[in-house]
C-alpha cells in the first residue's frame, strides 16, 4: 500500500489530502523536544524526526547513506506498552516498496528476452482480466508498472477495507489468508475508472497481477525469483517475504493503528496480521539497511541493464501529486532546494515507510514509523535530508 493516495490503513489515512503531501517537502522540519547527542550532517534530519514523534508518531528509525558514509538513528517509542525505544536495526512491514522489487524483477526478465513490456496481460494471464469492461488484451505489462492500467484499486472498495483494514473487520479477519485472485476479483467487480493509458492512477490490482505475472512467467513463486536475483546476490539479510505468517522476524518494535473512526484516540496494536493479504503488493518485510542497499544497488546499475534501467526510470505525470513523475515501480520528485531523487513509499496497518535515492546511487534514506498514522511529517524529513 502507498501513503501518496487517498487510502485507509487502520480508519485513518495513511497520506493527507495530496496537497498537502506535495507541500509537505517546503514545510519546515520543526523544532526537537528531545535531540540526541549532535550527528554531524544530520542535524536538520534528526530534528525532523523528532518533530514527528512530538507530533503524536510513536517512533521512527532511519538510515542515511552518503557517499559510503553511512548515518542510522532513532526517536520515538518501538512498544507504547513497556516504552522501549525504536531500533536502528528494526524489521518493519515496507509496504508498497514491494512494487519496485517486482518492477525489477519483470525488468531483469525483457532484458533476459522471456516477455516484453508491451505485452498484453492476457498472453502471461490468460482470462484472468475478463469482466465489467476491464479486458487483459488491452492492457500492458508497462501499464501495470506505470498505473495508467485503468483498473480499479482493490484497496478503494468499501467492502474489502470494512472487511479487512478497518475496526472490527481488521480484528476478526487480520489472521485470515487472502489469495491474490480474490482480490484481483475484487477490482474487477468494478468498471475501470478510465481507459489503459488515459492517466496514470496508482492501483494496488497492477502490483498484484505484476507479481503473478512473474510467477507465471518463471514457473515458480514471485518471492523465490525476488529472493534468487535481489535478495540473495545483494545480501539482504534482514528482508524476507511474510508468506501466510502473522508475525515479525526480530529484531522489530510494535506497529500501531487507529482502527475506529467513532474512536479517533483509541490506539490498537496491529503488529500481528497474516502476511498473505499484502501478497505481491505489500508482503516483504526488510530494514533501513537493505532497502538502502537495494535502491543504491538498483540506482547504480547493478540489477538492471542500461536500457531496463532507462524504461525504469521513464515517467508519466502523476496528476494526483504534483510536481511527481512515475515509472516503473519507482517515482520522481524534485526538493525545494531543487535536488531531484526517486523514491517509492509504502504503508500497511502499523506501518508507513518512505524510501529516497539520488539518480547516481550516491545518497538514499529510508525511514520507517511504527504507526499508520502521522504521513504528513515523513516528507519534512527527506527534505532535511536532501536540503
Amino acid at each position: 500500500m502507498t501513503i501518496r493516495n487517498r487510502l485507509k490503513t487502520g480508519a485513518v489515512a495513511l497520506a493527507a489530502a495530496t496537497a498537502l503531501l506535495a507541500t509537505a517537502f517546503t514545510a519546515p522540519a520543526g523544532a526537537s523536544q528531545k535531540t540526541p547527542a549532535p550527528v554531524a550532517g544530520h542535524e536538520a534530519t534528526q530534528r525532523a524526526m523528532d518533530a514527528a514523534v512530538a507530533a503524536g508518531v510513536p517512533g521512527v528509525t532511519a538510515q542515511a547513506r552518503r557517499d559510503g558514509r553511512v548515518w542510522s538513528s532513532t526517536a520515538g517509542v518501538g512498544d507504547l506498552r513497556t516504552g522501549a525505544p525504536r531500533r536502528r536495526n528494526d524489521r518493519f512491514r515496507v509496504g508498497s516498496i514491494t512494487d519496485t522489487f517486482v518492477a525489477t524483477v519483470l525488468l531483469q526478465m525483457e532484458a533476459e528476452k522471456r516477455l516484453r513490456l508491451d505485452d498484453a496481460v492476457e498472453r502471461h494471464l490468460p482470462g484472468l482480466v475478463r469482466g465489467n469492461g476491464n479486458d487483459g488484451r488491452r492492457i500492458t505489462v508497462r501499464q501495470l508498472l506505470n498505473h495508467t492500467s485503468g483498473l480499479f484499486d482493490y484497496l478503494a472498495d468499501e467492502e474489502y477495507v470494512a472487511t479487512y483494514m478497518t475496526g472490527e473487520g481488521f480484528l476478526r479477519h487480520r489472521y485470515d489468508t487472502v489469495t491474490p485472485e480474490q482480490r484481483v476479483r475484487v477490482a474487477l467487480a468494478h468498471r475501470p475508472p478510465f481507459q489503459p493509458g488515459e492517466r496514470h492512477w496508482f492501483s494496488h490490482t497492477n502490483d498484484v497481477l505484476a507479481a503473478l505475472i512473474v510467477e507465471k512467467v518463471g514457473g515458480r513463486p514471485y518471492e523465490e525469483e525476488v529472493r534468487a536475483r535481489i535478495i540473495r546476490p545483494l545480501g539482504l539479510r534482514a528482508t524476507s517475504h511474510a508468506g501466510d505468517g502473522v508475525g515479525l522476524p526480530r529484531p522489530s518494535s510494535r506497529g500501531y493503528a487507529r482502527l475506529f473512526p467513532s474512536a479517533p484516540d483509541r490506539v490498537d496494536d496491529v503488529t500481528e496480521m497474516n502476511g498473505s493479504q499484502g501478497w505481491g503488493d505489500g508482503d516483504i518485510i526488510s530494514s533501513a539497511r537493505d532497502v538502502n542497499r537495494f535502491f543504491r544497488a538498483l540506482m547504480s546499475g547493478r540489477l538492471l541493464p542500461p536500457r531496463q534501467l532507462k524504461e525504469m526510470r521513464t515517467t508519466v505525470d502523476n496528476p494526483d501529486f504534483p510536481g511527481s513523475s512515475y515509472g516503473l515501480g519507482i517515482e520522481r520528485f524534485t526538493t525545494s532546494c531543487g535536488t531531484p531523487f526517486w523514491y517509492h513509499d509504502g504503508g500497511m496497518p502499523g506501518w508507513i515507510t518512505l524510501a529516497a535515492t539520488t539518480q547516481d546511487g550516491s545518497h538514499q534514506i529510508t525511514v520507517n514509523y511504527n504507526s499508520s498514522w502521522g504521513a504528513e511529517t515523513v516528507l519534512p524529513i527527506l527534505e532535511a535530508e536532501y536540503c
